[in-house]
């Protein structure tokens, strides 16, 4: 007991976050009749917050390495704009503006990461003009809400995979194996974390508490599979989108050079440079992924909305920065993962989703999810502070 008790005391932020996000849940479960997790609810919360999660993924980067970005929401409605206008008026076919699309997105982190890295200016004076250039510049683009749009093109933010493999009773197979795959992936890759830990003679988690989390683990992704499955369409096409990113960037951050260069370049800047880390480099990369990622993010909320609009966008950097900071990443950098950022997400996205179910006023939405943010971030503070003193 004494060994369960000395690792939650370590990692008491991370279960905190998850402790919270199941706490909100059966909250709303309970003031909304059970409507919050029925089937069709959970696939439509992934659907509907897809482009929070996938602009946290490079926010997080961003806050990390220090920085923040405060532009995203601007390029979202930028690049959706050209996307539909690439299909609609030039008659691009789906795939070249998909291609092009991810490009403008590149392109405008390459425009940001030159001022921040090269130039020295601020991040935030960065990408708050560039909040202002690209909402603009979405505005003369798309003066008119530009639609329609291929069905094959909408069916990325409202479609989901074809169930070729027919029904179990009411449940989706094609979504009962993927969820099977994904138990059986996050075993094996736990175990061979694990491994190679000991391999190498580092500290380990006790057992009874490495498979005590993995069983929860398990338990939740057959749950949310359950759930899936019994849904109207089964699995979403954007999780899929937003597993391979969430998987692809979690192993960037945790066991490439560039993601330790990211941790380094956050956590002392100074010792970083004199280590050999280019911070310049660091950081323009850093904002030409983001770049490239807001441009995903649009490509799913266009499809979603089913068609290019200026409008599009507006708080979605605050929302992201909202997901990053509830999901403990830290305010001055150097630390933050991408899967405390995906429960951030999801604790924004049961927020909105409850709160809409229950008829709450748009205004007190708002007001609830600030008051939200701050105690998550105060929260971070504090324990700082307690364990510095300790």
């Amino acid at each position: 007991m004494d060994v369960v008790r000395e690792y939650l005391g370590r990692n008491v932020r991370q279960y905190g976050i998850v402790a919270a996000l199941v706490v909100i849940v059966l909250l709303f479960q309970a003031m909304t009749d059970g409507r919050l997790l029925s089937p069709n609810n959970v696939a439509s919360l992934i659907q509907q917050n897809a482009y929070v999660m996938i602009l946290a993924i490079g926010m997080v980067m961003v806050i990390v390495a220090g920085h923040i970005d405060l532009s995203v929401g601007s390029v979202v409605a930028f690049a959706g704009g050209l996307c539909a206008i690439m299909m609609n008026h030039w008659h691009w076919s789906v795939p070249v503006a998909i291609v092009a699309t991810l490009v403008v997105g590149a392109l405008v982190g390459v425009w940001q990461g030159f001022w921040i890295a090269y130039v020295g200016i601020p991040a935030f004076i960065v990408t708050l003009a560039g909040m202002l250039i690209f909402r603009g510049l979405a505005i003369v683009l798309v003066g008119e809400t530009v639609a329609p749009l291929p069905n094959s093109f909408n069916d990325i933010g409202n479609g989901s995979l074809p169930n070729f493999l027919g029904f179990a009773g009411n449940l989706d197979v094609v979504t009962v194996v993927i969820g099977v795959i994904a138990v059986l992936g996050l075993v094996w890759s736990q175990f061979r974390s694990r491994r190679n830990l000991v391999r190498h003679n580092l500290s380990v988690e006790a057992l009874p508490v490495f498979v005590g989390k993995l069983v929860i683990l398990a338990a939740l992704i057959a749950l949310v599979t359950y759930w899936l499955a019994l849904s109207k369409g089964g699995t979403p096409i954007v999780l899929v989108i937003l597993g391979v990113l969430v998987l692809g960037y979690t192993f960037v951050l945790s066991r490439s050079t560039f993601g330790r260069h990211i941790y380094a370049v956050g956590g002392n800047r100074s010792a970083a440079i004199l280590s050999g880390v280019s911070a310049r480099r660091t950081d323009f990369a850093i904002f030409v992924n983001m770049g490239v990622l807001a441009s995903v993010a649009a490509i799913v909320t266009t499809s979603r909305a089913g068609a290019g609009v200026a409008a599009a966008g507006t708080n979605y950097e605050l929302d992201a920065i909202a997901a990053c900071f509830i999901g403990g990443t830290a305010v001055a950098g150097g630390v933050g993962k991408i899967s405390g950022a995906m429960i951030g997400a999801l604790i924004m996205g049961v927020l909105n989703m409850g709160l809409s179910i229950m008829s709450v006023d748009a205004a007190w939405q708002q007001t609830i999810k600030g008051l939200v943010l701050l105690l998550a971030v105060a929260l971070d503070i504090i324990g700082k502070r307690r364990s510095s003193l300790t």
